[in-house]
């Protein structure tokens, strides 16, 4: 459906001043070139200013009529189809400004050419023009408008000439073309062709075909036959033998009395290689290094039928204007005359192509597929496709439709469009008619900027003898191009340059528009005010460069058009509510200036639409740094308590509401109460008690839920306990409250929260040392408690290891410091033994080492390290650097030490340790540990170490005699009495000795 609206989008309209009756025009840079009808055979060329003024540069001979005629920025060259004799000649101008400068000077060469530098100084002040010989007779022509290679269109094929830089000297550098690829194609004579960044747009009649170059890898074969479709075809350059499809036969039939019509199709990506049109590449470029090639990729087929339409007989339905419009990144640039060519980077790219009554729009960048249809009230003669307009010409109007390709870049640009930061007017938004102005007789058009070339001629026509029905076959096939203007030099002909009003002119008057409808019908105010807000959005991605004052303007119409959207959709009942949000947000509108802009509008609004809601639920529940005021504070409780009431504990709660009043608050939330009492209505009361410091209150609401339940309620709003400003955690009123008087509380609320993803480890941490204002890196008790109150219910491998190697860092750094934590402890060790599996029980042996020391002071902390060691949950070999600061001397570090050596396996160090250390505790920690496989270790390790060390000491350690008599004891009963004797020292006491041999050989009797 396409809308019509009576805007202005056409500002002054100028005369060109022409000598000649115009032929053909084009426009390029800021120049408009006109080619002159019969036999004057010259182009005469305007430089296009400000306002639409045209003043002649001057005019230059063409070798005969021009047919066609086409301008490159890239490169600054015309090129033209020539007629003379009959013949048809492809001539490109080059340098042609020095002929404005007064210079009469011309230069014919052939292309490739090869030019010397004695020439130099010529060159530099005369006009070039390079002959590019051709085959077949060039039918159409397009410049690529980012690199400057021309496309030429031929019977059953298409030239790629590419334009080159030729450096002749320091000071001079000639454009000159090599004829570098041919693409061979069955059946078909191009009516028009569009080129742009390798992509191909091909017309007949009836069929359009889009096609993309790819680059590959070189081949050893210098020609690649790459034909590709359905049918097995194989096209033989040099003419040989051509096995043609069905269809290809039944369209060259012509009968008297019928035309034989193909069926429309329409085929996207992959399937438009179904269209059975074979294509063999011949690559013709001289091999080098830097030599690419292609193979080709279908992206698009469309067949169409001819009809019996309301604009003319199905003979007169032919396609027309194929274009390719690229849309760059933003702030992308590419200059034309450098040597080393910039290229702009291209973001999207968009074909038109149009018959009589309709025209279609379709986007052939990552996604080929449709995006606008375009109804026309009228026969179109031809059209042009801008950024931001559509502009039509039909036989008494010059109409101006929407596009849609601004919409379609920005999603391609920014991948966060269409997400609760950004929006976009969707793409498949009805495009409209912004104007149809009244123009007799237009027969060609084209655009540069903002200026609109339109060519009329007011005289008139027999219509009975133009519509006068002709027999004749409707094919890709064709004889001859025919001009669109007669042979003739005929009166009433005017070249108009029409200048298109400034972007925020016509945005104003979008606007200004928009508001009639306000009232009235809503979905049409949404839509005029989004055509507003992409006319704004294309001139920002327009590639030209944009003064700074004037980028500056469009950005403040973005800002505003944005905010225009984000009231439509707050106010009315859409289905599309939620984009209040997002448009909301780029229009960098406070919540205070919105409420102001919604309530400004009337006394006093008592329903409030989902799209507000919306907005202010999800602008409060983000911790923005926007403060506001009581009143505003009010006025969205008020809000809230009408619309969401449900919402209200969660909007108390935003950092944004800290002004707001607390009693006005508890009034709101005692009425919510009584109809949906909960935990989290009960916290946010007691969180308000505490900011009116009415302790009673406070008390009162707590007391109302069990300790566990009030845990677990606030995981439905963290922010009771804890806010972001400025990025930085910071510990609420109600969280300093509970570190006071109910610790313990505040600890399980924040494992609470970490168990239901509410906050992480991290945050946790910084939270804690915010609270207890211990600095950054010290770390307070009360974290120490949530680390292991986390550890008994926390089941993540990657959060256990961490939380294991934090507890036991600080456990070290206290005990080897000497410090004692600044709380008491939510836990004794034997609670977190009985609650936590990774606090293991303490091994007899460690207690028997610590037996011999009192350190009463530290001794929580050395017990909870302990009772980690003695666990199997610490991967000792990653907790081994934490451990490090202890003392290696004493019982503290000698029993970490020996827990470590043991649960790496290193038993024999193990009892050295101990026996160096506390021999006492050898024999414990050998019954404890030395079990099972390991039981050798007795009378291997053990029992030598002792003689050993007891011959050393004699009777003045009786220690080590007394552990040298039990291990004496468990090896008689283990060994065999041979074992036995051979494990006694030669130069052993017997009388100390035999008892054992006496009970190891009682008990072979015995057994």
């Amino acid at each position: 459906m396409v809308q019509l609206y009576n805007l202005h989008p056409f500002g002054s309209q100028r005369v060109v001043p022409c000598q000649q009756q115009p032929a053909h025009f084009c426009c390029g840079q800021d120049v408009l070139f006109v080619a002159s009808a019969a036999a004057s055979c010259r182009v005469e060329v305007f430089a296009l200013r400000d306002q639409g003024c045209c003043e002649p540069l001057g005019s230059f001979a063409t070798l005969g009529p021009v047919l066609r005629m086409a301008h490159s920025s890239a490169g600054d060259y015309l090129v033209t189809i020539e007629e003379k004799s009959k013949a048809t000649f492809l001539r490109a101008y080059v340098n042609w400004r020095c002929m404005s400068a007064g210079s009469s000077r011309v230069c014919v060469r052939m292309v490739g050419h090869k030019m010397e530098e004695s020439y130099s100084e010529t060159l530099k002040e005369q006009m070039s023009v390079v002959e590019m010989p051709l085959s077949d007779p060039p039918l159409c022509i397009s410049c690529c408008p980012i690199n400057g290679d021309l496309l030429v269109g031929c019977k059953n094929k298409l030239v790629i000439f590419c334009l080159k830089y030729l450096v002749i000297n320091q000071n001079l550098t000639v454009l000159d073309f090599e004829r570098s690829l041919i693409l061979h194609i069955d059946n078909l004579i191009p009516a028009e062709v569009a080129f742009c960044a390798r992509h191909i747009a091909i017309t007949t009649d009836l069929e359009v075909l889009i096609l993309k170059l790819e680059l590959v890898q070189p081949s050893a074969d210098r020609t690649q036959q790459c034909a590709q479709g359905v049918s097995a075809l194989e096209k033989t350059v040099d003419g040989g033998v051509k096995d043609e499809s069905p269809s290809a036969h039944t369209s060259q039939l012509e009968l008297d009395e019928f035309i034989i019509c193909q069926k429309p199709v329409e085929l996207l990506g992959e399937e438009s290689k179904l269209c059975e049109i074979p294509i063999t590449l011949e690559f013709t470029e001289l091999p080098t290094e830097d030599t690419k090639h292609f193979q080709v990729q279908y992206l698009l087929f469309r067949r169409f039928t001819p009809d019996q339409s309301p604009f003319g007989f199905c003979e007169e339905t032919k396609l027309h204007s194929v274009q390719l419009l690229p849309v760059y990144q933003t702030g992308s640039s590419a200059t034309a005359y450098e040597e080393t060519e910039t290229k702009r980077e291209l973001l999207s790219l968009f074909c038109f192509f149009s018959l009589p009554h309709v025209g279609y729009l379709y986007s052939i960048g990552k996604l080929v597929e449709l995006i606008s249809t375009y109804q026309y009230s009228e026969k179109s003669e031809q059209a042009v496709l801008t950024p931001q307009f559509l502009h039509v010409i039909t036989s008494e109007n010059l109409q101006c439709f929407t596009v849609r390709c601004s919409a379609a870049a920005a999603r391609d640009e920014d991948p966060c469009i269409d997400t609760a930061v950004k929006a976009c007017p969707p793409v498949t938004l009805d495009v409209c008619t912004l104007r149809m102005q009244l123009f007799i007789g237009p027969r060609a058009i084209c655009h540069f900027k903002n200026h609109i070339i339109l060519l009329t001629k007011a005289d008139t026509e027999d219509i009975t003898e133009r519509r006068k029905p002709t027999r004749r076959m409707l094919s890709r096939k064709a004889d001859s191009i025919k001009s669109r203007t007669n042979s003739e030099p005929e009166p009433g002909w005017n070249l108009y340059i029409i200048n298109t009003v400034s972007t925020i002119q016509l945005y104003r008057e979008m606007v200004d528009y928009s508001r009639t409808y306000k009232n009235v019908k809503t979905e049409s105010c949404i839509h005029l005010l989004s055509e507003a807000h992409l006319l704004v959005r294309a001139a920002i991605m327009d590639p030209h460069s944009l003064k700074s004052d004037e980028r500056e303007e469009l950005l403040r119409a973005f800002r505003e058009s944005c905010a225009f959207l984000g009231d439509c959709y707050s106010r009315f009942d859409t289905k599309d509510y939620h984009l209040a949000l997002p448009y909301y947000r780029m229009s960098g509108l406070s919540m205070t200036e919105v409420l102001e802009r919604l309530v400004s509008e009337g006394d006093e609004i008592q329903t409030y639409e989902r799209g507000l809601i919306f907005y202010l639920t999800h602008s409060l529940n983000e911790d923005l740094n926007e403060e506001l005021s009581k009143e505003s504070g009010n006025k969205i409780l008020e809000i809230f308590h009408l619309a969401d009431p449900v919402q209200l504990p969660h909007i108390l709660c935003s950092p944004c509401m800290r002004n707001v009043c607390p009693l006005t608050a508890v009034k709101y939330l005692q009425k919510v109460e009584k109809m949906m009492p909960s935990v989290l209505l009960t916290l946010t009361k007691a969180f308000l008690a505490l900011k009116m410091g009415d302790l009673i209150m406070y008390e009162h609401e707590m007391h109302s839920y069990k300790e566990t339940t009030l845990a677990c309620g606030f995981t439905g709003q963290p922010r009771l306990l804890r806010q972001h400003k400025g990025g930085i955690v910071m510990p609420t009123e109600f969280a300093v409250h509970l570190k006071e008087m109910q610790p313990g509380l505040l600890v399980a609320a924040t494992v609470a929260l970490h168990e239901n993803s509410k906050i992480e480890l991290e945050e946790a941490d910084t939270f804690f040392k915010m609270l207890c204002s211990n600095g950054e890196n010290a770390v307070p008790q009360l974290l120490v408690d949530f680390w292991e109150a986390l550890l008994v219910v926390c089941s993540q491998e990657e959060i256990l290891e961490k939380l294991l190697l934090r507890v036991i860092s600080q456990y070290v750094w206290r005990i080897s410091k000497k410090q004692l934590p600044e709380t008491k402890p939510l836990k004794t060790t034997e609670d977190l033994i009985n609650s936590c599996n990774h606090f293991g029980l303490i091994f007899p042996w460690v207690s028997s080492i610590m037996s011999v020391e009192c350190s009463s002071d530290y001794r929580e902390d050395i017990s909870r390290l302990q009772s980690l060691l003695c666990s199997q949950s610490v991967n000792v070999a990653s907790a081994l650097p934490a451990l490090e600061p202890l003392p290696e001397g004493g019982s503290v570090g000698l029993s970490v030490r020996v827990l470590c050596q043991t649960r790496l396996g290193q038993w024999e160090a193990a009892i050295d340790q101990l026996l160096s250390g506390c021999p006492g505790a050898a024999v414990p920690f050998a019954q404890h540990e030395l079990q099972g496989d390991k039981q050798a270790l007795w009378w291997n390790k053990l029992l030598p170490e002792l003689c050993k060390r007891t011959r050393l000491t004699g009777s003045d350690c009786p220690v080590l005699i007394s552990s040298l008599k039990e291990t004496l004891s468990v090896v008689a009963m283990e060994l065999e009495l041979r074992d036995f004797v051979s494990l006694l020292p030669d130069d052993g006491t017997a009388a100390f000795f035999l008892p054992h041999l006496l009970h190891c050989s009682q008990r072979k009797l015995l057994t």
